[in-house]
């Protein structure tokens, strides 16, 4: 035990808080987030941006940095915090919301493969049109199982190539902000002009801009995923406070400028329906144009998707999972779902893993009657359900003010107790109304079978997957009786 803490604790401090800053922001941010953003609110996504950013982003990302600051010995993130904070029986809804939530995600994933593919090879979005959208979730469902099969066998082999994928298409993303914004100066390209004025860039806070917000939390949010690594810096109760506000600085600038940048491709009083499903690729077949060189932009980040995709989709299979287990008190989930195979593969979850996605790829095709408009909603069910892990970091802060006086860290957000509990309230009680606001469908004329159809699935879908939660700790306890 001594040789293995002094492995993670001191020979083991080789990462700069610039390089857990920018792990982070790959982590956090892609070029998706900008895509969405313009798609929902178009240029107003500007303004919405700085508002996210001023009263949400930021306070959240420097309580993370406090959190990690007080606790750079957790290897658990989240979990670990709830668990010194609050006790072992909120730690396990945290671990369990944490893990849950994935299920949409992953359901999302095979999709996002599917039209990965498909502008790899035919350079255009017909195949998620000339095919049904049961025929395409099928297929989806038979991507989901080798993926599944593949992570259980604990090869490590794609996650590598991902992992450069990722990297890859990260550089694409900003390849892209610079060349659209340089385009009107460089290339004689036809791109929208637009007035910044109070019109163009100022949202109406109606009713609908309110169901939007939760894409805008869903895309900033998950900082706290990378806090495990705290240990590996050499100064971490004031380096990991500096590599969250240099990773917040990084997305602000990359949303916003590439809002614009989308504002001179797509016209933002006419944004295609399907731009949040093939929105980076239109952007991509765009910039070849510009540029004269055809689709070479789009294969290749079609490509680099693909891999992509499919690496994120092995690892949010394995890694949930194993984060709620590892953690996780005995007396709160029955032995059965703790069981790991000769590989360590805990083989239950992964059969309520396998359940519940193949429910989530199925059963909307038969209620949703085009492609783009169950990726849509498959995109806003993730908006309603992701963030419910949010709320547990905002829960855990507001818990370390009220027991300030028991914890020490190098670096505070807020010294103040109070201001301290009130701003963690705030970005709790935000996160809570977007994710209510999400449940909502958008683009679906009110009324009809399609909107009553999504809104029961909105709702029905976290009530379901969080009150799964509730069922494990009474088997556990039937079990040890």
């Amino acid at each position: 035990m001594a040789e293995k803490e002094k492995s993670l604790n001191g020979s083991n401090k080789v990462l700069s808080w610039q390089a857990l800053g920018l792990m982070t922001f790959t982590s956090v941010w892609g070029f998706g987030n900008i895509v969405n953003g313009y798609a929902n609110q178009g240029l107003k996504a500007v303004v919405s941006w700085i508002l996210m950013f001023a009263l949400y982003f930021i306070p959240y990302v420097l309580m993370v940095g406090e959190m990690g600051s007080t606790f750079k010995e957790s290897a658990g993130g989240v979990s670990s915090w709830i668990r010194s904070t609050s006790g072992a029986k909120l730690a396990y809804f945290a671990g369990w919301t944490y893990w849950i939530v994935h299920m949409p995600y992953l359901a999302q994933k095979p999709q996002n493969m599917l039209i990965a593919f498909g502008w790899a090879v035919f350079q255009n979005g017909s195949l998620t049109k000339t095919i049904s959208p049961l025929v395409l979730q099928s297929i989806a469902l038979v991507i989901f199982f080798f993926f599944l099969w593949y992570a259980s066998k604990g090869v490590n082999a794609l996650k590598r190539i991902g992992a450069l994928a990722g990297s890859f298409m990260f550089v694409m993303s900003i390849l892209y902000i610079l060349l659209a914004l340089a385009a009107p100066h460089l290339t004689t390209a036809r791109t929208f002009t637009y007035s910044l004025n109070w019109d163009t860039l100022m949202p109406t806070f109606d009713f609908d801009y309110m169901t939007t917000l939760g894409i805008l939390v869903f895309a900033v949010g998950g900082c706290e995923r990378l806090s495990p690594y705290v240990n590996n810096l050499k100064k971490p109760s004031s380096e990991y406070p500096k590599s969250m506000i240099f990773m917040a600085t990084m997305v602000a600038v990359t949303a916003l400028l590439g809002t614009f940048a989308m504002g001179l491709m797509f016209d933002p009083t006419n944004i295609p329906k399907d731009l949040m499903m093939n929105g980076a690729y239109y952007s991509f077949s765009k910039l070849g144009e510009y540029y004269g060189i055809g689709q070479t932009f789009v294969i290749i980040y079609a490509i680099c998707n693909t891999l992509g995709q499919a690496a994120t989709l092995a690892i949010s299979i394995d890694a949930p999972i194993k984060i709620l287990l590892a953690d996780v008190d005995p007396q709160f989930v029955p032995k059965v779902f703790t069981k790991v195979n000769a590989k360590g593969v805990p083989v239950t979850g992964y059969k309520l893993t396998a359940v519940l996605v193949s429910i989530l790829l199925i059963v909307p095709a038969l209620g949703i009657g085009d492609m783009t408009s169950l990726y849509n909603w498959l995109i806003r069910l993730n908006a309603v359900c992701m963030p419910l892990r949010y709320l547990w970091v905002f829960f855990a802060y507001m818990m370390l003010k009220k027991h300030a006086d028991q914890y020490v860290s190098a670096y505070h957000f807020v010294k103040s107790r109070g201001l301290g509990m009130l701003a963690g309230f705030w970005c709790f009680a935000f996160t809570a109304f977007a994710c209510i606001m999400g449940m909502f469908p958008r683009g679906v004329q009110s009324g009809t079978d399609t909107w009553y159809f999504q809104f029961a699935m909105n709702i029905l879908t976290p009530l379901v997957l969080i009150g799964i939660g509730f069922i494990l700790p009474e088997l556990a306890k039937k079990e040890r009786a």
